[in-house]
């Protein structure tokens, strides 16, 4: 039970998980890849003690194990997830639970209540150019927060049990911001764009709170997708096996336990935020996003100034989704009837692709070749207007009917779940377009920040057709302009071909339509996605690798634009084809540019990281 952050750290030390660097760091992308390369190779917690142009501390790395994060939350995360199960499904859990998880829970929910506690004479007053300047890519648009815990709530007179505390990235320097100036990037499903808008609409500017530190369980908190009427405040009590210490300042929440604390007024106007690396792997363009008017920035003696870096998947933000899956599990099927399990699926970059298995019982009494899906239908909705899963771009969905003695089908084994899939998909009838709808925000794929399509693909019943994995048979297949033919899982196809030209694409692809109608592998390789031959990133990308097949289809396709199938027709309004289904999955004009670190960059860091001997020794 944590009191602050550094107390924290103090312990991950003792136990052989943190390492501290005393030499002085650029956190001009020198600190950023330290951090990418310490979690890469499994490495400690960072603990940075002299920060070029920052009186702070900074550190990095903190939640980049399972390991560590077991450690820090090893007294609580029962609790939390007793309480966490008692709130999905209050009726089942009062059925089956012992008389101990009973008294688990009403513990733990009575000693998470936040707790009023502390004053501003406890912080010191600092400016946002004092924080630690960390630009983590060469064409960020200046430096960024990447661990805020941001709080609003829906109104100035609001219990603190009604604030919403997201993570959304701040900008605090460059664009045309003043010194006293930050942009707030929060996305339009946010409960801080309902609170902006009430605000607007009364015409007073919003209070926001962004705290930076404190215990480790207020920074996880920031990132639950927390059930209805349950406050990350509370959560953060839960989790930290220690109340939510808080005052209030001019109308502005405070974090006690914070190790900063920037506070500020949400203007009804914009201005330009960004670009900005981000989790998919690519840059986020500049766009309008509000800006806060800072009025104080708060910190405590001796404040450590915590953050992470983001992009392409795996990084430590993978570790935060597995976590956060670790207490959520059950409280996702209690909230949509029919589901069994979903997965996010992390080398897609998290929203572009979503695997779903939920109950197929709409018709009990049909033969197993005549099932079809329908239950699995309204599942897919539901999942698709739910919390977070709603930014799904593509989501595959299965029967748990039609599992098979010895073969389970598990949403966490991507390969096989595809191949389930592929051997039942029926596409003339299973593949369900959602088009000119919301999508990720971070998603530069549809024709416009935010707008683009969906694609459903649901399976259930018999098997249609058997999946091969045999690299001599691709040797059949000659296709004008593929340079290279790879096959990274059973039934999948990654064709490297020419670089995108939107007036030769139709031409192209009834180039490789007429080549399947001679090939006699046709059926049993129906999945095929069309990538560049030319390197990228550092390198050729590898297509018999699964997590690079992922990477690439997903965040490189919209399904209403990119999505082509053999023998494809509209019939009543509904789009269907033969086998393979074809995505088109090269670098598109509008899409964004792929994240690259410069090399001597890389040296820098990793000479730091041997000259620190931070892998010596560590556990």
């Amino acid at each position: 039970m944590y009191k602050n952050l550094e107390q924290a750290l103090l312990d991950l030390e003792r136990a052989g998980m943190l390492k501290r660097i005393q030499r002085e760091v650029d956190p001009y992308l020198e600190m950023p890849e330290i951090a990418r390369q310490a979690f890469e190779n499994n490495g400690p917690a960072i603990l940075f003690e002299h920060v070029k142009g920052s009186p702070f501390r900074a550190v990095c790395n903190i939640f980049g194990t399972q390991e560590r994060l077991d450690f820090l939350f090893r007294d609580t995360l029962k609790g939390t997830q007793t309480a966490v199960v008692f709130k999905s499904n209050p009726v089942e859990f009062f059925k089956h639970a012992s008389p101990a998880k009973l008294l688990r829970a009403a513990r733990t929910g009575l000693h998470s209540l936040p707790k009023k506690s502390g004053s501003i004479r406890d912080f010191k007053e600092c400016k946002l150019s004092d924080l630690p300047q960390i630009v983590c890519w060469p064409n960020d648009g200046g430096a960024f927060l990447t661990l805020p815990q941001v709080a609003s709530r829906p109104a100035e007179n609001a219990s603190v049990m009604t604030t919403n505390v997201g993570m959304y990235r701040v900008q605090i320097s460059g664009n045309e911001y003043a010194q006293d100036e930050c942009g707030l990037h929060y996305q339009i499903k946010r409960d801080i764009a309902r609170h902006h808008q009430k605000a607007i609409e009364e015409g007073r500017p919003l209070k926001v709170s962004i705290f930076i530190g404190g215990t480790p369980a207020q920074t996880v908190a920031a990132v639950m997708p927390m059930p209805e009427n349950l406050s990350e405040l509370l959560f953060a009590g839960m989790l930290g096996g220690r109340r939510f210490r808080y005052f209030e300042h001019d109308g502005y929440l405070v974090s006690s336990d914070a190790d900063f604390c920037i506070l500020g007024e949400l203007q009804p106007d914009l201005k330009p935020e960004g670009p900005f690396g981000d989790h998919i792997g690519y840059y986020s363009d500049r766009h309008p996003f509000p800006f806060l008017k800072v009025k104080k920035v708060l910190c405590k003696k001796n404040a450590i100034y915590p953050f992470t870096v983001v992009g392409r998947p795996p990084q430590e933000d993978t570790l935060f989704g597995s976590f956060i899956h670790q207490i959520t599990r059950p409280m996702v099927p209690a909230s949509i009837p029919g589901l069994v399990a979903l997965h996010a699926v992390d080398d897609a970059g998290v929203h572009p692709l979503c695997l779903a298995l939920a109950h197929e019982r709409f018709r009990p009494f049909a033969k197993p070749e005549d099932r079809e899906p329908l239950e699995l239908l309204k599942t897919a909705n539901a999942i698709l207007g739910f919390n977070q899963a709603s930014l799904t771009k593509y989501l595959l969905i299965a029967a748990a009917e039609d599992e098979e003695a010895g073969r389970k089908i598990d949403v966490n084994d991507v390969a096989g779940f595809f191949g389930h899939v592929l051997e039942r998909i029926d596409f003339s009838r299973d593949l369900h377009f959602e088009t000119s709808t919301s999508i990720d925000t971070l998603d530069y794929t549809g024709s416009k920040l935010n707008h683009g399509s969906k694609l459903t693909l649901a399976a259930a019943g018999l098997k249609k057709r058997e999946l091969r994995n045999s690299p001599e048979d691709l040797q059949s297949l000659k296709i004008p302009g593929i340079t290279a033919a790879k096959i990274p899982m059973p039934g999948v196809i990654v064709l490297q071909g020419p670089a995108y030209e939107s007036s030769e694409r139709d031409a192209f692809i009834a180039q490789i339509e007429e080549s399947l109608a001679r090939w006699e592998f046709r059926e049993n390789y129906p999945w095929i996605s069309i990538v560049d031959s030319a390197p990228i990133l550092d390198g050729s990308l590898d297509m018999s690798n699964i997590r690079d097949f992922l990477w690439t289809t997903f965040t490189r396709s919209d399904p209403a634009k990119d999505v082509f199938g053999y023998r494809s027709q509209i019939r009543e309004k509904h789009w269907g084809c033969a086998a393979p289904l074809m995505v088109d999955a090269r670098i598109k004009p509008h899409h964004q540019k792929a994240l690259t670190v410069p090399e001597e960059i890389r040296k820098r860091a990793h000479q730091v990281l041997e000259e620190e001997k931070v892998f010596g020794g560590f556990k």
